[in-house]
C-alpha cells in the first residue's frame, strides 16, 4: 500500500472556512485597513450629524456639523485612495465558490457603493458652497464647487439625505452577506476581511 503523505491528510482534514480563509490571505492588508477606516470614518461622520439635531448651542451645532464636514471628505480621500489601490493591484482573489449570478450582483453592489461614496461627500461639499460656506479640511479652504444659490442648495440638502439613506440600505445589504458568508456558507470570506486575522 502508499502511503498518504502527511500533508495531503492535513489538507483533507481542513474545513472548508479555514481553506477559503488561508486563500484569501493572499487579499492586501492596506484594503482591509481602508476598509474599516471607512466603515469607522462614515460611523463617525452619521453621529456627528445625528447628534446635532439633538443639541442645543449655535457654537455646538457649528462644531459638530464641521467635524461632519471633514469625516466625510476623510471619505472621500479613502475612497480615492482605495481606487488607486485597486487598480494598482488588478484583479483580486474571488468567491469561486458561489455561482456567476451571485458574484455578479456583489461586484454590482460594490460599484454602487463605491459610487454613493464618492458622490455622497461631493454632494455635502457642494450643499455648503450653495449655502455660501467654506469648506475646510487639514487648514486649507477648498475651492467651491457651486455658488451660493438657496434653490440648489434645497435640491442639493434632499439628494445629500437620499443618498445617506441609500447608502445605508447598501451598506446593510454588505454586512447582511458578510454574515451569511460567515454563518450559512462558512466560506471564510468574512475572517479574512477582519484587521487581526494576520499574525
Amino acid at each position: 500500500m502508499v502511503k498518504s503523505m502527511p500533508g495531503v491528510e492535513r489538507n483533507r482534514d481542513r474545513l472548508p472556512d479555514q481553506s477559503a480563509a488561508a486563500s484569501g490571505a493572499a487579499r492586501p492588508r492596506s484594503l482591509v485597513v481602508l476598509h474599516w477606516l471607512t466603515a469607522l470614518f462614515l460611523l463617525i461622520a452619521a453621529a456627528l450629524i445625528l447628534t446635532r439635531d439633538e443639541v442645543s448651542g449655535r457654537a455646538l451645532k457649528m462644531w459638530l456639523l464641521e467635524g461632519h464636514r471633514h469625516f466625510g471628505l476623510f471619505v472621500l480621500v479613502l475612497l480615492v485612495v482605495r481606487i488607486g489601490l485597486r487598480i494598482r493591484l488588478g484583479k483580486l482573489p474571488s468567491d469561486n465558490a458561489s455561482s456567476r449570478l451571485v458574484r455578479w450582483l456583489a461586484a454590482l453592489t460594490h460599484v454602487a457603493m463605491y459610487s454613493l461614496l464618492l458622490a455622497q461627500p461631493l454632494l455635502g461639499w457642494a450643499l455648503s458652497n450653495a449655502q455660501d460656506k467654506a469648506v475646510h479640511l487639514f487648514g486649507m479652504t477648498l475651492p467651491a464647487l457651486v455658488g451660493a444659490d438657496e434653490d440648489l442648495a434645497d435640491t442639493l440638502q434632499t439628494w445629500h439625505q437620499d443618498a445617506a439613506w441609500l447608502l445605508l440600505g447598501l451598506i446593510s445589504l454588505h454586512i447582511a452577506a458578510a454574515l451569511w458568508h460567515h454563518f450559512v456558507l462558512r466560506d471564510g470570506v468574512l475572517r479574512m476581511m477582519l484587521p487581526q486575522r494576520r499574525r
